[in-house]
């Protein structure tokens, strides 16, 4: 039988030459002091355990103090609606990925179910309720109503929240800015067409 003739190839590079990885090395060596310091001085520190029972939590939810007592694994969701009875932000996906419980968290957007209660204390919390003066709409709210952005309504409170925090960081948005900085926010009924009209009206007279 023939023999194969075939010789070996010989070792590609690898990119890194020893000098350079005998200073790769060394850096990694002198980390591993430093970290271990570290490690060492944030054990000997005290971490405060919570839970699982009830603590304390208080809350400020649309310029009004509640002190709550609830588990730490609390959602802002779910101390809104279960404990506040204040229901504006809807729970539906629950997973931090429709936006339909959007509430502001020191004038930011954030999804109050991915929010723990706990962690949101000394921040002012501000839920659609408290767009609203006395009976009269807030701008933003009869801009969605103008231009039948609304539909079902599931939706709209966690959109009107979102746009007002969009709109105070984008004055004067462009399309695409639009189309970007609310994606966060699904709609079911397919409203965004209506949406993104609220935003152009609202950029024109100012949020």
């Amino acid at each position: 039988m023939p023999v194969d003739q075939k010789k070996d190839k010989p070792d590609e590079p690898s990119g890194v030459s020893r000098r350079d990885f005998l200073k790769i090395s060394g850096i990694s060596a002198a980390a591993v002091p430093l970290l271990g310091n570290k490690a060492a001085e944030a054990e000997q520190k005290e971490v405060k355990i919570q839970g699982p029972g009830k603590v304390p939590v208080v809350l400020m939810v649309n310029g009004k103090k509640h002190s709550l007592q609830l588990e730490p694994r609390v959602t802002v969701l779910d101390a809104l609606r279960d404990e506040l009875q204040i229901t504006g932000a809807k729970r539906v996906c629950d997973r931090a990925e429709c936006g339909s419980c959007t509430v502001l968290l020191d004038n930011k957007a954030v999804y109050a179910c991915s929010v723990l209660a706990i962690d949101a204390q000394g921040k002012e919390i501000t839920t659609i309720e408290g767009f609203i003066e006395g009976e009269k709409l807030h701008p933003i709210q009869q801009a969605f109503v103008d231009n039948d952005a609304s539909q079902c309504g599931f939706c709209t409170p966690g959109f009107v929240v979102a746009a007002k925090a969009f709109l105070e960081k984008y004055p004067n948005p462009t399309p695409e800015e639009i189309r970007r900085g609310l994606s966060g926010n699904l709609c079911r009924c397919g409203t965004y067409h209506g949406v993104q009209q609220v935003i152009a009206q609202m950029s024109q007279k100012g949020a």
